[in-house]
C-alpha cells in the first residue's frame, strides 16, 4: 500500500514553516505546530478566535475525566477515562474601531507560521486589511515553558502599517472550552478573581473533581486602560492599547497553570498556592523567560541531534520528531505517562498504549535515562491498579491495562481490554532494557523486581496446558496484530511471556545473592514462593512456540498457516482504512496482518534469530502485512536494513520522519502519532545505524543509505555518551564524555574512548 504525501510545509531542517494560509489544512496545522512541556500542551489554534474549522485543545498531562459505560459482564469496564480538553488559557478577542479580528472572514495578506526547534516557540504574523482601509500587521508568539513546567507564555505585537489609533483586547481564562470528542464542557468554575496583579479561576471537572489553578498577569507597556470582565466560566481584563504608525505596541500574557488531583488538596489551599507562584511573573520580562527556553533546547540538541547530510528533508523530519519527543516527555513530573497523540489532540483520548514501552522507552534510554526511569515508575505507581485488574478477570498477579490514563483500564472494547494480554511483558521488557542499558540495579531491585513478580503471576494464572501437546500457551488472545482476534498460542504472547518468565527468575537469584537483606524483605512482603519460581520455570520450559521446521518461519498463532489467504495488493486503495470500510468480523477471517507480529519479537529479541531466520519470517510476513498501524513501517524498515534489503528499508522509512509533518496517514489533524515519532528515531538508530541493545552491550552495524552523504547520531551507555558517525567510506564512534565502553562494531568486541575507532563501511547484504 503506497502512501502519498500531501506536502505543503517549507523545507527548512531548524524550523517548521507554513507559507499563506489554507483553511482547508488549518486542523492538520494546529497539531504540527503543538507546543508541549510533558506537563500542559496546547494546539496551534488561532487564540484571537476563529469560526472556521478548528480545535481547540488545551491538555494537561494526567487531567481526566470519566463516562460510565454500560458492563453486562465480569470483567468488562464500568468506567471510561479519557484526557478532557481545559482552559483556553491564550484567550485573546481583537477589535479595531468595533471591527473584530476573524481569519475566516476577515481579509489579511503576508501570512506565515513558524515552529522554530531551537528556540521551543511558535510564531504566526500576517497584515489585517481592515474594512477602512487601515492595515495592522499582528504577530503571535507563545511557548509552553520546559524550565517551568506549569508556565505558558504568549506575546502579540501590533504594528499599524498606515495610521496611529487604539485597539482593544479582550484576553482572560476561559473554561467553557467544549471537549469535542463528547460534545459538552466538563468544566465549572469554583472560585475567581483579581488579586496581587493576577487575574485567576480555579476550574473543577464536573465528574471527577480533578482541579485546574489559572492565573495570569500581563504586561502592556502602551495600555491606556484595563479594565476586568468576567462572565460563566471566563475571566480576564479588556485593554485598550495606543497604536503608533511604524511602531510595535506589544501585549504580553503570563499563565501560571496548576492541575491537582488529590482530593486532600482544599480548594482554599490550591487557590492559595497558586496565587503565589503566578505573583511571581508579575513584572516578568518576555524576552528573558523566552532566552530561558531557547538556552533549554540548545542543551537539548547538543545532547540528541541527529544529523542527515544531503537530505534536508528528513533532516527537518528527525529533528520535528526528536522536538516532539522532548515535548511530550522528559521526566520533570514523575508519575505521567505518553498518550498515543501526546498532548497535540483528542484521538485515542489521550491514552497510553504498550508502545510507551516498546517504541518510545527506547528514545529515553539513550537520551534521557531519568525520563526513562519516570516512565516506568508510572507503571510503578499503578501497580495497585493492575493488580486489582487481574482480579476482575479471575487471574493473580497485575494485569496492566492496554489503555491507561491513570492505571486503570480505559478501553471500551473488550477484545482489547480483556484479550490483549502483552502490554505486562513489554512493561517487563522495558524494565529489563533499561536496567541492561543504564545499569541501575536500584530500581531494578526497588521497583523492578516486584513488578516483574506481579507480572509473572498474572501469566502464570492465565495461561492453560494443552491437551494433545501437554505445552503451556495463552488461549482466547489478542497479539499486536488487531486483525487475529480470540486466537489460541499467539508466538508473540507466549515467546515474550517465556522471556518474562526466565528474566524474573534471573533477577531473583541475582538480587538473593548481590542485596540478600532487601531481596528478603521483599520475599516475605509479596509472599513469594520456592513453589511459584519452579512454576515459572516449568512454564517457560515448556511454553509452546509454533514453528514451522522446514521454514523456520514462526507460526503468528495456532492455525494461521491454514488461514484463506488475501492478497493485500489486491485491495482497492478506496478501501483503506479498512476500519471504516470493512465490516468488522471481515478482518478476521484471513492470514493478513495489521502490524509485525512475529517480526516484532525479532526486533526485540534480535540476538536469538539468525540472519536465515529473519530473512524468511520477514519475507512471508510483510508480504501479509497492510501497516494499517503507524507503528509498523519502522519495525519492517529496521529489518529490512539488517537483511540487506536496502532499497526496500528505505521505501518504509521514507514516510517515518515526516508522517505527520506530509499528512501521509490523512489524519494529523487529529493530533501527532507521538510513538511512530518515537519509532523513526528507532528507524535510524536500530536501522540505518544498525544498533542493538538486547544482548546485554550495544552492538553496531551501519549501513548508509544511497541516497544520504552521511550521517551521525549520539547514544548514551552505562553513564557514558557515544558519537556514532557514517559517511560513504567508514564509520567512527567514540565516547564523547564518561568511561571508555565495552561494545561490538560488525560482530567485533572493542573498547571505545575518547579517543574513538574508524572502521570501514559494510554495507550488509543478506549476511
Amino acid at each position: 500500500m503506497a502512501k502519498v504525501a500531501d506536502r505543503y510545509l517549507v523545507v527548512d531542517t531548524w524550523k517548521v514553516v507554513e507559507d499563506g494560509f489554507d483553511p482547508g489544512r488549518n486542523r492538520v496545522s494546529e497539531s504540527i505546530f503543538s507546543l508541549g512541556n510533558e506537563y500542559m500542551g496546547v494546539r496551534a489554534y488561532p487564540e484571537e478566535g476563529y469560526s472556521g474549522d478548528s480545535l481547540i485543545g488545551s491538555y494537561f498531562n494526567g487531567l481526566f475525566e470519566e463516562i460510565k459505560v454500560a458492563a453486562h459482564y465480569k470483567g468488562i469496564i464500568r468506567f471510561l477515562r479519557f484526557m478532557v480538553s481545559a482552559v483556553d488559557w491564550l484567550y485573546v478577542r481583537i477589535n479595531v474601531n468595533g471591527e473584530a479580528l476573524d481569519l475566516a472572514t476577515s481579509p489579511f495578506s503576508d501570512f506565515r507560521r513558524e515552529l522554530d526547534f531551537k528556540r521551543g516557540k511558535y510564531v504566526r504574523s500576517f497584515v489585517w486589511h481592515l474594512a477602512d482601509g487601515k492595515q495592522l500587521r499582528l504577530t503571535f508568539e507563545r511557548f509552553v515553558s520546559m524550565n517551568v513546567s506549569n508556565l505558558g507564555c504568549q506575546r502579540i505585537s501590533f504594528e499599524p502599517l498606515n495610521f496611529s489609533g487604539q485597539v482593544d483586547v479582550r484576553t482572560g481564562l476561559d473554561f467553557s472550552v467544549v471537549h469535542e470528542d463528547q460534545g459538552r464542557c466538563f468544566w465549572q468554575s469554583v472560585r475567581h478573581g483579581w488579586e496581587e496583579g493576577v487575574t485567576a479561576m480555579l476550574g473543577e471537572t464536573t465528574g471527577t473533581k480533578n482541579r485546574l489553578y489559572s492565573g495570569f498577569a500581563m504586561d502592556v507597556p502602551n495600555a491606556v486602560q484595563t479594565k476586568p470582565v468576567e462572565a460563566e466560566r471566563f475571566i480576564g481584563q479588556d485593554v485598550t492599547i495606543r497604536l503608533t504608525q511604524g511602531e510595535a505596541s506589544t501585549f504580553d500574557k503570563f499563565v501560571f497553570n496548576c492541575a491537582e488531583k488529590e482530593l486532600s488538596v482544599t480548594n482554599d489551599r490550591l487557590w492559595s498556592a497558586g496565587l503565589q507562584q503566578a505573583k511571581a511573573y508579575v513584572g516578568a520580562s518576555y524576552e528573558e523567560l523566552e532566552q530561558s527556553q531557547a538556552n533549554y533546547w540548545e542543551n537539548v540538541w547538543k545532547e540528541s541531534d541527529i544529523v542527515i547530510e544531503g537530505d534536508p528533508d528528513n533532516q527537518q523530519g528527525i529533528r520535528f520528531c526528536i522536538f516532539n519527543l522532548y515535548q511530550t516527555y522528559h521526566g520533570d513530573n514523575p508519575g505521567f505517562n505518553i498518550g498515543a497523540k501526546g498532548l497535540t489532540g483528542e484521538a485515542y483520548r489521550g491514552l497510553a498504549f504498550w508502545d510507551t514501552e516498546s517504541y518510545c522507552l527506547p528514545f529515553y534510554i539513550f537520551n534521557n535515562s531519568r525520563a526513562a526511569k519516570s516512565l516506568l515508575e508510572f507503571r510503578y505507581k499503578s501497580l495497585p491498579h493492575a493488580l486489582a485488574r487481574a482480579k476482575e478477570l479471575d487471574c493473580a498477579g497485575a494485569f496492566y491495562p492496554i489503555a491507561t490514563i491513570d492505571g486503570t483500564e480505559s478501553c471500551d472494547l473488550w477484545q482489547h481490554s480483556n484479550l490483549q494480554l502483552h502490554v505486562g511483558t513489554a512493561v517487563a521488557y522495558g524494565i529489563r532494557h533499561y536496567a541492561s542499558m543504564t545499569d541501575d540495579l536500584d530500581f531494578l531491585y526497588d521497583k523492578g523486581l516486584e513488578m516483574l513478580i506481579q507480572i509473572s503471576r498474572f501469566y502464570a494464572t492465565r495461561g492453560q496446558w494443552g491437551q494433545k501437546t501437554g505445552l503451556y500457551g495463552y488461549f482466547g488472545v489478542m497479539g499486536p496484530d488487531e486483525f487475529q482476534l480470540m486466537v489460541n498460542n499467539n508466538c508473540y504472547l507466549n515467546l515474550m511471556a517465556k522471556k518474562l518468565f526466565e528474566y524474573t527468575l534471573e533477577v531473583i537469584d541475582r538480587m538473593s545473592g548481590e542485596a540478600e537483606e532487601a531481596f528478603q524483605a521483599l520475599a516475605e512482603r509479596l509472599d513469594l514462593t520456592a513453589e511459584e519460581q519452579v512454576d515459572w520455570r516449568s512454564k517457560a520450559e515448556k511454553m509452546k512456540i509454533p514453528q514451522d521446521p522446514e521454514t523456520g518461519i514462526y507460526e503468528e498463532h495456532d492455525g494461521f498457516f491454514d488461514m484463506p489467504h488475501l492478497d493485500i495488493h489486491s485491495i482497492p486503495v478506496t478501501e483503506f482504512p479498512l476500519y471504516s470500510h470493512w465490516s468488522y468480523d471481515r478482518l478476521y477471517r484471513y492470514d493478513m496482518i495489521k502490524q509485525p507480529d512475529v517480526l516484532m519479537f525479532m526486533f526485540l529479541y534480535s540476538g536469538d534469530y539468525t540472519i536465515a531466520e529473519k530473512i524468511a519470517n520477514y519475507e512471508y510476513y510483510e508480504s501479509r502485512c497492510i501497516h494499517e498501524s503507524s507503528l509498523s513501517p519502522s519495525i519492517h524498515s529496521i529489518l529490512a536494513a539488517e537483511i540487506g534489503k536496502e532499497a526496500e528499508a528505505y521505501s518504509f522509512f521514507e514516510f517515518a520522519t515526516r508522517l505527520d509533518l506530509d499528512n501521509y496517514n490523512r489524519n494529523t489533524r487529529e493530533g501527532l502519532h507521538t510513538t511512530s515519532i518515537a519509532a523513526a528515531w528507532m528507524n535510524i538508530v536500530y536501522g540505518f545505524g544498525g544498533m542493538r541493545s538486547d544482548g546485554g552491550r550495544l552492538s553496531f552495524r551501519p549501513t548508509l543509505p544511497a541516497r544520504w552523504d552521511g550521517y551521525s547520531f549520539p547514544v548514551s551507555y552505562k553513564e557514558s555518551k557515544l558519537l556514532v558517525e557514517v559517511d560513504k567510506q567508514r564509520v567512527s564512534i567514540k565516547v564523547v564524555s564518561g568511561n571508555p565502553v565495552d561494545i561490538a562494531i560488525y560482530g567485533r568486541s572493542c573498547s571505545i574512548d575518547s579517543t574513538g575507532m574508524t572502521f570501514e563501511l559494510e554495507q550488509l547484504v543478506g549476511q
